[in-house]
Formats: structure tokens, C-alpha cells, sequence
């Protein structure tokens, strides 16, 4: 047995070695049938000796169908990136960033941040991968999520044969990240004898990387790039080329085309040269990404809520196609709102194949001249990841059928009710679609959060148990759930303490999982802030409400409504008596009274270099103040930094007091 497993660690070593160079090198280093032989005879001594090491090749065929994607909490945050999407865009953030070296190096005289200077890199078009290795140890590999969190997908990264299942390193544990891809010709070549054959490379490769059949995955032939390490408990880098490097000894695929440059004008030549050879590729890219090479000064420049300061995300302009409008449907929401969806023939734009198209309502469609569109050529358009959209006919005749409203709802029959533009189905206890979409709302992420919990769960729970409502789900027993299709001991059970996980949710996420009309996350956590109390605000009016910022009269009247609806009022009772308990933080400490800022509506716009705008609003809000999204005539005071936009532009002409000197903003905000 030692004899066989130590043949077994060579002969694993060996084909982990050709793997590399044929997979990540493209160098293939030996024949077909000399990499069979190899791989035969591991098979072979793996089956005599019931042992298969964790890292052997035989492992990523693919194993035992998956019940689920366990919840996995990265090591680091995987940050999403601000986007740029011409040069006015890359400058001023270049500009950001120049100016804030430039105020550190005027602070830190003898120890100053060296010149920027850049990578360019591409923007893959797959699914996120964050790959976590313990000691050399390919342990754990995860999708990006929230970015704190993700889906662990293991068993169907390991079926990617670029992602190397031990790496050199075993220093300490490090967390890699790159992106999962399909290439193009690869896509082609499944396509030809596939019975079903996939529509684009990205959703073929996130479809593949989220299928619960490991064989699905090993079958697509899907391959990674890695571009970043997020983690590292005992390694440290000076510079990203260090980083890149590091990757490339680790035997991880790196891009092609990974260029360092020196000036934002050299920036600015290879984001050309690179979008002229987008189309090229054998991989869909949606953009570049331009980051700051000194890992120091991205240090220094650190993180908004969102994006680092130290990159951005050069996306592509929208593409244009030519096709035909087929069809319209008209779908109900959550809320009741009826939109149309237009069905094109299929078309291929930028690698991704087109067939379906937002349409607003019947107005938009009468301003794109497509009343009488039905069989009539029409522009589409993608920007970034957006849905498609219309952007009007080819021609200015009626030359095709027209495109007819619903009279009533096209999912239970009742009566619509047209407001402003829009049509709606006032049928809230009894249309499908609106009850369905009300409950995986209430369940959501930014809502109550359920884990586990999805739309297909939520028409699930709708055909078969007859949850109407969403306090219906914490009425739910184990034994209601194990009766339904597709759900075991576990599923059940899981479900089961996700609902008892979510009973005390903050009171703006419970505000927000509501679905109040008219309100979405930034107001109900306005709500949140001022009431700090559900019943409190049950009982507001409208004239209350409206002197609040960034709430007018239709929101105000919205809210009230809501909360005297006869239906509302018992789904909150039973969701309270069930257990549910909205949690209020507490109000910040008021430190002075006498402060300019007590009792004042402040918006905060630009860039803040000394302490950054979220900083500056905890100081203001300690201090009283009433920090608010966007300016209006209830607004007191705009704090502008560099950079600020059109709510600078909107406080000068309504004429609003203006703070444009961070150094008087400091002296007003004293001591906090």
C-alpha cells in the first residue's frame, strides 16, 4: 500500500504537470495516447487501493449529484467596480485618484506614494470564482454572491481543468479569484451535437458552474483566467506585476493581454487597441479593467460603500442590431403593474443571443412608433449588462399589425386601472403573479433575507400549500413542506430555520420586504431612521410624512394608504404574532445642540479626500443633522467635494447654502 500511494502521488504530480501545460499553457507536452496511458494506470491503482487523493485529475470527471450550494463567507470581500464609459469618465477618475496621492504625499512628505502607474486587463464575461487554497490545497471555491457571501461549488469548479488543484504555495491559506468562461469555440463545437443546444457562452458557463450534476459542468469543457489574490494571511505583495507573477509560478491561467503602462495617456491607447480587437477573441469580455499597479497606494486610496478608489471598469458602448418584432406579452408584477415584453426573432449581439426586449408601457411604445410595429423591423440595443430595449422602427410607415393593450389582466381577468402611463390589476388578494411576486420580495436579500428561499420556491409554495401572503410562511410546519416535490429532510428543515433565522430583521429591511407602493430601499430606511418605531409609523399621516426629506405628497399618500389597507393590517399582525421583531437601531447621540447642522437636511455630493462622505455623514448625524440622497427645496445645506455633478448644479439654482471647502466643513464639525 505505501508502495502504491507513493506511485500514486508521481504519477498525480505527472499529469498535473501536462494538465498545466496543455490547459493553462496551451503547450501541449505529450500525445494523446501517452497522457491516457497515465491517466488509465492512476485510475487503475485508485480502484485497487480504495484510495483517491483530493487533489487527483480522476476527480474532475464530475461525482455524485449535489443536493445544494452551501452558503460560503469569504475570507476578503469580492468588490464590484465603478465603470467608466468614455474618456470624460476615465479622467475624472484619474483625476480622483491623482489628487488624493497628491494630498497624502503633501502630508507624508518623507515617506510619499510613488507616480501612478496602471495595469490594463480584461474584463472576462462569466461567473465570478473566488478559490480558496489551504497549505497548497485546493479547499473550497465559491461564486462572488453579495460579495461577503457566495455559493460554494466545490465539486463543479474542480471539473475546470484550468484551475489547478494544488499549488507551490503552502505558506498559509490564500483566497484567488478570476472568473469561470466558456470559450466561443468550444461553445460551437458543444452546439453541433448537443441536443440542447445553449444560447450564449456566459449563461452556458454560469449555468454550468451553478448545475447541481458536477458531470453537467465537466461535460461543457468550461475554462477559468485568474487575475487577483483577495486573501492572505502570510503573503504580501509591492505591486500587481508581484501579484501577477505570483498567480503565473502558482500555475493559475492568466490573461492574454495584461499590459503595464505608466501614464493615464497610455492607458487610454491600449484601452483602443483592445477594444479593436474585442471581436477577436475566443471569449466574451463586456469591458477592461484599469487599476492602480502600488499596492501601497491602494491602500491609501481605499474603498467607497461600493468600489475601490484604485480601479475602474471600462465598459463597452452599447451594441446595435437590426431585427424583427414578433410578439408582445403583458406581464404582471408584484405591484400590480402590467408591462409589455416584446419578442424579437433571435439575433446575436456581441456574443450574446437577443430574443426578448423591455418595453415600458403603451406611451413608449407610441413614442418608438411601434403602435402598428407587430412584424416590422426594429433597432435593439445592450448596453453593458442591461436587458435589451427597442429603440424604435427601421422605417416611419405603419406597415405592420398593431400592438393592442390588455383590457383586463392577462393572468386572472380582472379589471385594470390605468395610472399615469401605466396599467395596473387591482386584484391584490386573488392575481397569481402579484401574490407570488409579493412573497420572493419578502423573502429577498435587501428584505427579510431567507436563505434558500426563491421565486420558484414562492410559486411552489403558492400551487401546493396555498400561502397567499407572506406571513403565511412562518406558518409553515416541517410536515407541510416534506409533502412537496423536490423536498427532503434537509431542504425541509433548512427552510424551516432560515424563516426562524429571519425574525428579527432590522425595521428598515422589514419595511422594505413590505412592498410599500411608491418606496424602495433608500426611503424605507429613511423611515427606518426617523420613526425607529413600526407602530409609530403605522400611525403617521401624510401631512407628518411629507416633511420629510425626499418623501412628497403621492409617497406620503402611498405610505398612509398602505398602512389603513384593511389586508396590510393583517399580514402585519400575523407576521408579528408569529414571532417577527423589526429591530430599530438606536438614534446617534446629539453631541451639540448650538451645532450649525442641528435639525438640518444636508446632502453630501462629490468627493471628500480628507475623511470621506461616509465619515463626514456620521459626524453630521451626530451632530443632528438629517443626511438625505438627493436636493430639493427641503434641503438646508449641500456639501460639495471635487467632482460634485447636478446636485451642485440643482443647489445653486434654488439657491441653497453651499460648503465647498472640506477645511470650513472640519472647523463647523468641531470635535465629533
Amino acid at each position: 500500500m505505501p508502495d502504491a500511494l507513493e506511485t500514486m502521488k508521481t504519477l498525480i504530480e505527472e499529469i498535473n504537470k501536462h494538465n498545466y501545460a496543455y490547459y493553462t499553457l496551451d503547450q501541449p507536452s505529450l500525445t494523446d495516447a501517452e497522457y491516457d496511458a497515465l491517466y488509465d494506470k492512476l485510475v487503475q491503482l485508485e480502484a485497487e487501493t480504495g484510495t483517491v487523493l483530493p487533489y487527483s485529475p480522476t476527480q474532475r470527471v464530475g461525482g455524485e449529484l449535489l443536493k445544494g450550494f452551501e452558503p460560503h463567507r469569504h475570507l476578503a470581500r469580492l468588490w464590484s467596480l465603478d465603470k467608466a464609459q468614455n474618456h470624460d469618465d476615465l479622467m475624472a477618475w484619474h483625476t480622483r485618484a491623482q489628487k488624493l496621492v497628491n494630498d497624502y504625499n503633501t502630508q507624508h512628505p518623507d515617506d510619499p506614494l510613488p507616480p501612478l502607474s496602471f495595469v490594463v486587463e480584461l474584463k472576462f464575461d462569466g461567473l465570478t470564482l473566488n478559490l480558496t487554497y489551504d497549505r497548497g490545497e485546493l479547499v473550497q471555491a465559491a461564486t462572488r454572491g453579495n460579495g461577503v457571501v457566495g455559493e460554494g461549488i466545490l465539486a463543479n469548479v474542480k471539473t475546470i481543468r484550468s484551475v489547478p488543484l494544488r499549488i507551490p504555495y503552502t505558506d498559509g491559506i490564500i483566497e484567488v479569484q478570476g472568473e469561470g468562461i466558456m470559450n466561443l469555440s468550444v461553445l460551437v463545437a458543444y452546439n453541433a451535437t448537443a441536443a440542447e443546444p445553449l444560447k450564449n457562452a456566459r449563461n452556458a458557463a454560469a449555468g454550468a458552474l451553478r448545475n447541481l450534476n458536477p458531470k453537467v459542468t465537466a461535460e461543457r469543457k468550461l475554462n477559468a483566467y485568474f487575475y487577483n489574490i483577495g486573501y492572505a494571511d502570510s503573503l504580501q505583495f509591492q505591486n500587481h506585476q508581484e501579484m501577477v507573477e505570483f498567480l503565473r509560478d502558482n500555475q493559475f491561467k492568466i490573461s492574454p493581454f495584461v499590459k503595464f503602462v505608466d501614464s493615464i495617456d497610455a492607458v487610454e491607447e491600449e484601452l483602443e487597441k483592445l477594444v479593436a480587437m474585442r471581436n477577436t477573441l475566443d471569449f466574451l469580455i463586456d469591458g477592461l479593467v484599469v487599476k492602480i499597479t502600488d499596492m501601497r497606494t491602494r491602500e491609501v486610496l481605499g474603498y467607497t460603500d461600493k468600489f475601490p478608489r484604485w480601479a475602474v471598469a471600462y465598459k463597452f458602448e452599447a451594441e446595435e442590431a437590426v431585427t424583427t418584432l414578433l410578439d408582445v406579452s403583458w406581464n404582471v408584477g408584484r405591484t400590480g403593474k402590467v408591462t409589455p415584453l416584446a419578442r424579437v426573432e433571435a439575433v446575436d449581439i456581441g456574443g450574446v443571443t437577443v430574443q426578448n426586449c423591455t418595453l415600458n408601457n403603451m406611451d413608449d411604445i407610441e413614442r418608438k412608433n411601434l403602435k402598428f410595429g407587430l412584424g416590422s423591423l426594429v433597432y435593439i440595443r445592450r448596453s453593458n449588462d442591461v436587458i435589451p430595449e427597442i429603440l424604435g422602427k427601421v422605417t416611419e410607415e405603419a406597415d405592420g399589425s398593431e400592438i393592442v393593450p390588455p383590457a383586463v389582466c392577462p393572468s386572472c381577468g380582472h379589471d385594470l386601472e390605468k395610472k399615469g402611463p401605466h396599467l395596473f390589476c387591482t386584484n391584490k388578494v386573488g392575481c397569481r403573479p402579484q401574490l407570488v411576486g409579493r412573497i420572493a420580495h419578502f423573502a429577498s436579500r435587501d428584505a427579510m433575507d431567507i436563505e434558500t428561499f426563491s421565486e420558484k420556491t414562492a410559486e411552489q409554495l403558492y400551487d401546493s400549500l396555498d400561502v397567499r401572503d407572506p406571513s403565511d410562511l412562518y406558518y409553515l410546519t416541517f410536515d407541510d413542506l416534506i409533502k412537496l416535490e423536490r423536498f427532503g429532510t434537509k431542504k425541509a428543515e433548512n427552510l424551516i430555520a432560515a424563516f426562524e433565522k429571519s425574525k428579527q430583521p432590522d425595521l428598515a429591511s422589514f419595511l422594505y420586504a413590505l412592498g410599500i407602493p411608491n418606496t424602495g430601499k433608500t426611503t424605507t430606511k429613511e423611515l427606518a431612521e426617523h420613526y425607529r418605531s413600526l407602530e409609530k409609523l403605522m400611525q403617521a399621516e401624510p401631512e407628518e410624512l411629507i416633511t420629510l426629506p425626499d418623501i412628497g405628497g403621492i409617497v406620503a399618500e402611498s405610505i398612509v394608504g398602505f398602512f389603513r389597507d384593511p389586508a396590510m393590517q393583517r399580514s402585519i399582525e400575523r407576521l408579528l404574532a408569529a414571532g417577527i421583531q423589526p429591530v430599530s437601531e438606536e438614534a446617534p447621540a446629539i453631541v451639540d445642540e448650538s451645532s450649525p447642522f442641528f435639525g438640518k437636511t444636508v446632502v453630501l455630493t462629490g468627493t471628500l479626500t480628507i475623511m470621506g462622505r461616509d465619515e463626514a455623514a456620521k459626524k453630521l448625524e451626530k451632530l443632528g443633522a438629517k443626511v438625505t440622497g438627493s436636493v430639493s427645496k427641503k434641503t438646508d445645506i449641500v456639501i460639495a467635494g471635487e467632482n460634485a455633478g447636478s446636485k451642485l448644479t440643482k443647489a445653486q439654482e434654488l439657491g441653497i447654502r453651499i460648503i465647498d471647502n472640506e477645511e470650513e466643513l472640519q472647523q463647523l464639525l468641531g470635535d465629533v
